[in-house]
């Protein structure tokens, strides 16, 4: 029976260079997606998924995010005093309990498989889910409730997948199917990082959610440098084939590239719409300078 899923990694030692100037001095993990910032959602997905423990993989001036699940005393005084209960709830909702989180900082920006590497003491001989805070997935139940669903059945290591134009498959880590077993679930028998469109071989890339068996930091451990001269965490994955059951994840719901200008102005006004106080007003403004 495969391992229960307690622990998540959150690597978030991005430098965010897409979003500059803004995150010259803010965490691109820290920018708000209409009033909540996108690590937030990351965690309350995961929390909502039954992880018990948040492993953060941080970097310089990547504070912000520690303040942020941690208690802010002054402004919850203040709030408690002026009467602002409902905001106070939501500020006091945020921090996770004395002891769920553990921080670890990658001290050389080495690729998202070094990043995982990061966190193997604080994960120990348990499998691990990972998300990427860039990826914003909007559903319920969320990505990674769907994921653990399926794996407890399952086992073995998972990624999210998501079908993307031929145009974008060098952004990406493709899978190689070797089989489908319903509408959720592939059997993978290969991967490529960020290959050339006559390369790849699908259109189902790697979305930031994965379930790996403890297992990986050992292959982590080897250093292996690929694309861009990084530890990739897919070259690792895809060495485990053949030790290891590799399945792809079909998730239901809507997944925002935050990582980029485009994605993240999508997520803001998707999820605007989805606030019963927000939506006639974003609507309107729509429908205002649609006509200009």
């Amino acid at each position: 029976m495969p391992g229960t899923v307690r622990k998540a990694i959150f690597p978030v030692g991005g430098l965010g260079t897409r979003f500059l100037p803004a995150t010259k001095s803010m965490p691109k993990e820290m920018l708000p997606v209409v009033d909540k910032p996108l690590i937030q959602y990351a965690v309350e997905e995961a929390a909502n998924a039954g992880i018990e423990e948040f492993i953060f993989v941080t970097g310089r001036g990547k504070s912000a995010i520690e303040d942020h699940f941690d208690h802010a005393y002054e402004l919850q005084a203040l709030l408690e005093t002026r009467g602002k209960k409902s905001p106070l709830e939501l500020v006091k909702a945020s921090i996770p309990n004395p002891g769920q989180i553990a921080y670890i900082r990658q001290q050389e920006p080495l690729g998202l498989g070094h990043a995982v590497w990061c966190a193997r003491n604080f994960v120990g001989s348990e499998p691990v889910a990972i998300l990427l805070a860039d990826d914003l997935i909007h559903v319920e139940p969320g990505c990674l409730k769907q994921m653990i669903d399926t794996y407890k059945t399952v086992g073995g290591n998972m990624l999210a997948l998501a079908e993307v134009s031929s145009e974008d498959v060098s952004s990406y880590g493709i899978i190689e199917p070797e089989e489908e077993d319903g509408d959720t679930l592939v059997k993978v028998k290969g991967l490529v990082e960020k290959p050339n469109i006559s390369d790849a071989p699908s259109n189902l890339a790697i979305i930031g959610r994965y379930i790996l068996q403890p297992q990986i930091f050992e292959t982590l451990n080897s250093f292996e440098l690929g694309a861009g001269g990084e530890i990739q965490l897919t070259d690792a994955i895809a060495r485990q084939i053949g030790d290891e059951p590799l399945y792809g994840f079909r998730f239901k719901g809507q997944r925002f590239d935050c990582g980029s200008q485009v994605g993240f102005l999508e997520a803001n006004i998707s999820l605007a719409l989805d606030r019963p106080e927000l939506k006639t007003s974003i609507v309107d403004f729509l429908k205002k300078i649609s006509r200009t």
